[in-house]
């Protein structure tokens, strides 16, 4: 099966974009009360994965700059229906890095559970440090950004009430 990432910009691919989010790290996952939406959404960027046959998506991600040149991903969640391999996450983190990149990333950074510390190494990622979050190990990992050429993504204008609505 094949999948195309890019950054949610369509009502609707940002509605599925919340609900794939809130139904992995809420519902399944429990790491969150209800709703896994925070403060961040404001000015993250969130990416998907949709798997070419449907256009469902099936994957997330979100990018954010927390100050010039430092960028975050986060959220990063994949359909339960659709783990087998690592073919999605693989492909996320790629876009989300990239598109960062594209955009003035000087260091990328994530909180990476503990359980998938050894897939981000596998994709040139160091862990910082070992923390706690949601009462959960993580670790704080940091892109290889050689790894990870610019792209050609643009940079968009997102509204946040189409992000509300949602």
């Amino acid at each position: 099966m094949s999948y195309q990432f890019k950054l949610a910009t369509a009502p609707e691919e940002v509605a599925a974009y919340f609900s794939l989010r809130r139904s992995i790290f809420a519902e399944e996952q429990q790491l969150f009360e209800g709703d896994d939406s925070d403060d961040i959404d404001s000015i993250a960027y969130p990416i998907v994965a949709l798997a070419a046959n449907t256009q469902q998506v099936v994957g997330v991600v979100r990018i954010y700059q927390v100050e010039p040149g430092v960028w975050y991903g986060g959220r990063l969640g994949t359909h339960p229906d659709y783990r087998r391999g690592w073919q999605i996450g693989k492909g996320l983190i790629y876009k989300a890095v990239t598109t960062a990149n594209t955009w003035g990333c000087k260091q990328f950074l994530a909180t990476v559970q503990l359980q998938n510390v050894r897939f981000f190494q596998r994709l040139h990622w160091q862990s910082r440090q070992e923390i706690t979050v949601c009462d959960r190990p993580h670790h704080l990992m940091e892109a290889d950004l050689s790894f990870y050429p610019p792209s050609a993504e643009l940079r968009p204008m997102l509204s946040l009430q189409a992000r509300e609505a949602s």
